[in-house]
């Protein structure tokens, strides 16, 4: 596997175990891949303060491995990125799902100019980039899968959430943090037991509570 410019060799070992724990196969171009966007986000970050993770040796677990801990809960072809902020979780699992497509949605112009960079550098033919507030956001075509990370409350995300799925059909997947923090939030929710599931997520090196409400509308 190549090593970007500035890249510590630690690095591609920290992902690729965290990687294997997580029992994902990825190739090495697309870890490489995986790294060069730690290194460009380690370096726009200190100029536009994109996220309070500093070092891109904890950007490894608390970013790429936090974003790619959901990659089996993907389903469809279209999937959005609800408030990507940096592209995450976006990003890592366009990165990981070639076949699929990902529109990354945000309204803060600073994280979509950096959004658009990584999409350039990294030479991601399926991703897109759309600045725009997710009230207002009216796509041609649903999507089958929205994802959100460190966006909303989870009534906030259902409520904007919902008409952007294609027919109304399809599934949500909102990472959260500590589990007495989403019984708060589902309280205020009226939704069918049937359909949501809230699961424990195993970051591999990221010692923090973390979980992903699975609502499915079909």
């Amino acid at each position: 596997m190549r090593a970007a410019a500035g890249q510590d060799p630690a690095w591609g070992r920290s992902l690729a175990a965290g990687l294997e724990a997580l029992d994902i196969e990825v190739d090495p171009d697309r870890q490489a891949q995986l790294l060069d966007y730690v290194v460009l986000l380690a370096r726009w970050n200190r100029a536009y303060n994109l996220t309070a993770v500093r070092e891109p040796a904890q950007m490894i677990p608390a970013h790429l491995l936090d974003s790619l801990a959901i990659h089996p809960y993907l389903r469809g072809e279209r999937v959005l990125d609800l408030g990507t902020g940096p592209g995450l979780p976006g990003l890592p699992l366009a990165v990981v799902n070639p076949q699929r497509s990902f529109t990354l949605l945000d309204s803060n112009g600073k994280k979509t100019r950096f959004v658009e960079q990584a999409v350039t550098d990294l030479e991601l033919e399926n991703v897109q980039v759309v600045r725009e507030r997710a009230d207002a956001y009216c796509p041609v075509l649903g999507f089958d899968c929205i994802t959100a990370r460190a966006f909303a409350a989870l009534g906030t995300i259902v409520r904007l959430a919902r008409p952007l799925l294609r027919d109304g059909r399809g599934r949500l997947l909102a990472m959260k943090g500590q589990r007495e923090e989403i019984d708060a939030e589902l309280n205020d929710l009226a939704l069918d037991p049937q359909a949501l599931r809230v699961i424990p997520l195993k970051v591999p090196q990221l010692q923090r509570e973390r979980h992903l409400v699975r609502i499915v509308w079909s």
